[in-house]
């Protein structure tokens, strides 16, 4: 049976996202270094339903040929326990607002105004390297808040931990009222994502990583 484009273009892009990882140190290494990733409010709009879709492809929706708008960002990093081991078959979450400034939650912004092509919402299971990776769009502001992704982590034996992540350098993170509630400059900076472009894209993508490390062993 013929494959058509957009089945082409999701298969490629869930298979080449497998590949995304990056060298690791070893498991525990320089352990003494990390900073527990802190943990915020997951807010009002986390989906009241999931999509159908709930992939790590958060730009196009089931099979629509026409992806979300805004600029192209890859998101990936690693989840890690307290000593700097991977954290194998954790359940990420990642929820943050369209190009419009709108979550899919139905009290999430003005619904007329919302893009339709935007899954909103993606989940990515971690593998021995407890890497993820998503793709989706650079974060927008809305009013009241600077641009973040809300990202969840779930493990078994324990209950789910959200945070957020912000963009590091945006003027707007000083004035965050989650933000700036934060005094450590290690924790401050443990939240921020240093988006950078991607050599060689003609669409002007970008990528960030974003290591979450969680305050116990998988024993613990």
């Amino acid at each position: 049976m013929k494959m058509n484009t957009a089945h082409l273009l999701r298969r490629n892009f869930l298979k080449d996202s497998l590949l995304a990882a990056s060298l690791l140190t070893a498991p525990g290494a320089f352990a003494e270094r990390l900073t527990l990733t802190p943990q915020q409010t997951p807010g009002p709009f986390y989906p009241s339903e999931l999509p159908l879709d709930t992939d790590n492809d958060l730009l196009i929706l089931n099979d629509s040929l026409t992806p979300a708008v805004g600029q192209i960002t890859h998101l990936s990093g690693r989840v890690l326990d307290i000593k700097g081991n991977p954290l194998r078959n954790a359940v990420v979450e990642i929820w943050q607002v369209d190009g419009n400034g709108i979550y899919m939650h139905p009290r999430g912004g003005n619904r007329s105004k919302i893009d339709a092509h935007f899954q909103g919402y993606g989940r990515f299971l971690t593998g021995s390297t407890g890497e993820y990776y998503f793709r989706t769009i650079k974060p927008e502001p809305y009013p009241g808040r600077a641009p973040h992704i809300h990202v969840a982590v779930k493990t078994r034996g324990h209950k789910k931990f959200t945070t957020q992540c912000y963009v590091k350098g945006e003027p707007r993170n000083a004035k965050d009222f989650i933000f700036k509630r934060f005094r450590d400059p290690k924790v401050k900076a443990s939240v921020e994502v240093d988006f950078k472009n991607v050599a060689g894209s003609k669409v002007g993508e970008v990528a960030g990583r974003f290591d979450i490390v969680l305050g116990y062993t998988p024993e613990g």
